[in-house]
């Protein structure tokens, strides 16, 4: 009990001199009687405690860098979610705007030529009951949809129905082997037949083997009787090569079509044809800088200052006969 009370006072005292030595310090200040020993005890511990604190705190960053390492992987993870989200509106964004221009196109189309359009997505693309060149698309029977019906985009001519299900079409492309459609020349007139080479440009049997035609010339669909399986004035194309048949009753081209084929998306399925043929009127308009056919079919004028012989008419200017020859 003796020891265990010695220590006991022993701590007190400590204690009692410690508080003491602390008062003294704050009330000494910058002029306390400790500052000497603080700073000696400073210079004597100061390089040990830079040396420890060396030694440690590599290992303190690890500890750190372990800590965080779930934090940074998170905020990257969102960083690419983010990212990838913005893409996708993007591409969904641009995708809404391509396909209202195809709609647009479409309707200023059908509209130009009178047609009543039902509009339709092309779902699959694809060989179908043995044919090469086809698409599949969203409209069938439940649509008003039915075989041998006219399917054209903003473009021109895309094909005809074949085959009819309740809720989807088959469609036989243009540019099938097996397809054949009657054309008319824009401005002339002249009469033939297309028929589809898969991915080479279509050849079109013009009907008169002595027919003015040159690369640029355009050719819309001749039409059907009822409109089915194609209505007329619908763009198909234009030539690109007139092949050499001398002394032929026919004269061959080669036409590159209007549509694009490898980028079908929006088409539209004619129910209804128009009351008129729209003739040439469907067809794009020509560049400025690219005279008309039937522009370049006209005689050329007088020169400037001439004057034509009294009591003479002017020559009568050509006009196309429906029908061609």
């Amino acid at each position: 009990m003796r020891d265990t009370r010695e220590s006991r006072l022993l701590l007190i005292l400590l204690v009692a001199v410690a508080f003491a030595l602390i008062t003294v310090d704050i009330k000494g200040g910058e002029s306390s009687p400790l500052n000497g020993a603080r700073k000696t005890a400073a210079g004597l511990l100061g390089p040990a405690e830079r040396g420890a604190a060396g030694a440690v705190d590599p290992i303190a960053r690890t500890i750190r860098a372990i800590r965080d390492s779930g934090t940074m992987q998170q905020r990257l993870d969102q960083v690419g979610n983010e990212n990838t989200e913005l893409r996708q509106r993007l591409a969904s964004s641009d995708m809404a705007a391509g396909r209202t221009k195809q709609l647009d196109d479409l309707l200023r189309t059908a509209g130009t030529g009178g047609y009543t359009i039902k509009a339709a997505q092309v779902i699959a693309i694809g060989a179908a009951q043995g044919f090469s060149w086809t698409i599949t698309i969203d409209a069938g029977s439940d649509d008003g949809v039915q075989r041998d019906m006219t399917v054209i985009n903003g473009e021109g001519l895309v094909g005809r129905v074949t085959t009819v299900a309740r809720t989807t079409a088959t469609v036989l492309l243009a540019t099938d082997p097996g397809f054949t459609a009657g054309t008319r020349m824009e401005g002339s007139g002249e009469i033939g037949f297309a028929a589809g080479q898969g991915a080479s440009p279509m050849k079109v049997e013009l009907l008169n083997g002595k027919a003015q035609v040159k690369p640029g010339d355009r050719l819309v669909t001749f039409g059907s009787q009822s409109g089915r399986p194609f209505v007329p004035g619908v763009p198909v194309g234009k030539v690109l090569q007139v092949q050499a048949t001398p002394d032929a009753l026919t004269k061959t081209v080669l036409v590159q079509p209007f549509v694009s084929f490898t980028r079908l998306d929006l088409v539209g399925v004619v129910v209804v044809p128009p009351r008129t043929d729209p003739r040439d009127s469907v067809l794009p308009p020509v560049p400025s800088n690219t005279p008309s056919p039937a522009a370049q079919a006209q005689p050329p004028a007088s020169p400037a200052g001439s004057a034509s012989p009294a009591g003479s008419a002017s020559p009568a200017q050509p006009s196309s006969v429906p029908g061609g020859n």
